[in-house]
């Protein structure tokens, strides 16, 4: 089955930036579809960016201007560029197909704080 790994996450002052990086198992082009998603503390996971096999990005509202999806075919690694943080982006952010799989990696702990 599948498998992904995230990495990149740490802790971030406000307005800092972040880059995260996923890692998958098998071809990310066999895929298709890519996003991030993530699960704040005490929430359900939630959406945050998907990008196709065509190139189309789209994002949650809350992130859009700030985080930018992108996908590198060669490294076979989707990454998540995140700028200007905020507090309420604190969250364990993870990578799966869009829609997802029904199985999940770790994840990568994102937290924004002063």
């Amino acid at each position: 089955q599948v498998q992904f790994v995230e990495s990149g996450g740490g802790l971030v002052q406000p307005g800092g930036s972040l880059r995260l990086s996923c890692a998958a198992n098998i071809s990310i082009s066999s895929i298709g579809r890519m996003g991030w998603y993530r699960r704040p503390p005490g929430k359900q996971r939630e959406f945050v960016a998907r990008i196709t096999s065509g190139g189309r990005l789209s994002y949650a509202d809350s992130v859009k201007g700030r985080f930018t999806i992108s996908r590198d075919y060669a490294k076979n690694t989707v990454y998540l560029q995140m700028n200007s943080l905020k507090p309420e982006d604190t969250a364990v952010y993870y990578c799966n197909g869009a829609p997802p799989f029904g199985f999940w990696g770790q994840g990568t702990q994102v937290t924004v704080s002063s």
